[in-house]
């Protein structure tokens, strides 16, 4: 067992994801060696950050929790932490069932993981992170929390009121990722749209946008998880007009029957839902839309459903996932529904739904054939070099998988024709056009 070691294990968002590479900062600030995700873990100090939003990540978290709490047990490794969403949400509950861990911390506490192994927390490091991602892309986090009272969502028990970071501060963040090579930005929080409204009294993602795509070397800025009420429409003419803005957008629905929408606490009809999708792909013509619906909510009844179908198959999104209604304890739902969907029902309504979204995505992929598309390289993989473009954010989105012609660099953007697709993904061989890098 190597000394000063320590692996990181992060579970569940993006946005938890940055959390531990904060955290890896800090360790590696006093001397550790740190992996992420290893494959195999034998290491001094073991820190698992949970994901607590559904059942199967719940779950996922507890038994991996269990397995770590086995090899601290036989002394396969010394010591054993558990931080995030889980043990925010449930602390005494996991203190008493799994003793094992050395100490539990919540999403927001992790800082003293560092005082308590008796080493120093660098406040003036507070913002700098260890990259887990390629070195060409991160995750830039604006915000924590949640102030939507959703009937199906466990999110704003877990993380609290919203809670913007101030511009400034995340600017400088964003200049010193791409002092360190990143030139693409996912830009994430539970909420892009509420951004500035607890600090600035008004709505400012459209401001802060506009200021990111200001700073030398930001290539790309991806938007993630917006929110349809109140929708600020001054966003769009920065996405239209600022070319390092991808013309994307991620924007959960969840669902499009009016008696869904009233049911889940979402303050937007179908109506409204339409209008605004109208005037979004007026004001960013081109743009991808990246939307999540919820299968199986209780009293979800089959003229429900036919409408979610139905709302699908007319608004043809770029991009869709969908995941079935687990009843999460505390929510609105949990204390005022009956969770009466059966869960072969909801899943064969999710099967369903998704065999719907294949088709509408192939179709789509298949018009690009033909087009010549700006590509960022990820990888090179099995005789291949996987990239994606504006469109596609890691990990969730499609791929652009590209002949091996020609010797490519991880991280530069190319010019790629598109010569075929796949249900999700592209086939492109490298144009004779460049891009500067």
């Amino acid at each position: 067992m190597k000394e000063n070691t320590v692996d990181i294990i992060s579970l569940g968002c993006s946005k938890n994801l940055v959390d531990s590479e904060l955290l890896m900062r800090q360790f590696t600030a006093n001397g550790y060696t740190v992996r992420h995700d290893p494959a195999q873990s034998s290491d001094n100090i073991v820190v698992i950050n949970t994901c607590g939003f559904i059942n199967d990540a719940k779950e996922e978290s507890v038994n991996l929790i269990l397995e770590f709490a086995q090899a601290r047990k036989t002394g396969k490794i010394k010591q054993l932490f558990v931080m995030g969403c889980l043990s925010e949400r449930y602390l005494d509950e996991l203190k008493k069932l799994i003793p094992e861990v050395d100490n539990f911390y919540g999403k927001f506490n992790w800082k003293q993981l560092i005082a308590d192994l008796g080493k120093t927390y660098h406040p003036e490091l507070a913002n700098e992170r260890a990259l887990t991602t390629p070195t060409h892309y991160a995750y830039l986090k604006i915000a924590e929390g949640c102030n939507r009272t959703c009937s199906y969502c466990s999110i704003p028990i877990i993380t609290g009121k919203y809670q913007s970071r101030m511009m400034e501060e995340i600017e400088a963040e964003v200049r010193t990722l791409t002092r360190q090579g990143v030139k693409e930005f996912q830009v994430i929080a539970q909420d892009l749209t509420y951004y500035g409204k607890d600090i600035y009294s008004r709505y400012n993602i459209a401001e802060l946008v506009d200021r990111l795509s200001d700073i030398e070397g930001v290539e790309w800025l991806r938007l993630h998880y917006a929110y349809p009420t109140h929708f600020p429409l001054d966003l769009l003419p920065v996405i239209r007009n600022k070319p390092n803005v991808c013309n994307y957008l991620d924007i959960a629905l969840q669902h499009s029957s009016d008696a869904m929408l009233k049911k889940m606490r979402r303050n937007i009809t179908k109506t409204e839902t339409i209008e605004l999708l109208q005037k979004i792909r007026e004001g960013a013509p081109g743009i991808h839309l990246r939307t999540t619906m919820l299968a199986g909510h209780p009293d979800e009844t089959e003229a429900d459903f036919e409408d979610l179908l139905q709302f699908i198959i007319n608004q043809r999104f770029e991009r869709l996932g969908a995941f079935a209604y687990s009843e999460e304890e505390g929510t609105y739902a949990a204390k005022h529904y009956t969770d009466n969907v059966a869960e072969e029902l909801k899943q064969q309504r999710l099967d369903r739904l998704m065999r719907i979204q294949e088709t509408i995505a192939g179709e789509i992929n298949e018009a690009k054939i033909g087009q010549t598309l700006k590509v960022i390289i990820d990888r090179e993989e099995n005789g291949f070099y996987i990239g994606r473009t504006e469109y596609d954010s890691p990990e969730v989105d499609p791929e652009v998988v590209i002949a091996k012609t020609k010797s490519l660099e991880t991280g530069r953007f190319y010019a790629v024709r598109i010569t075929g697709s796949q249900s999700y993904d592209l086939l492109g061989t490298l144009s004779e056009e460049n891009f500067k890098n």
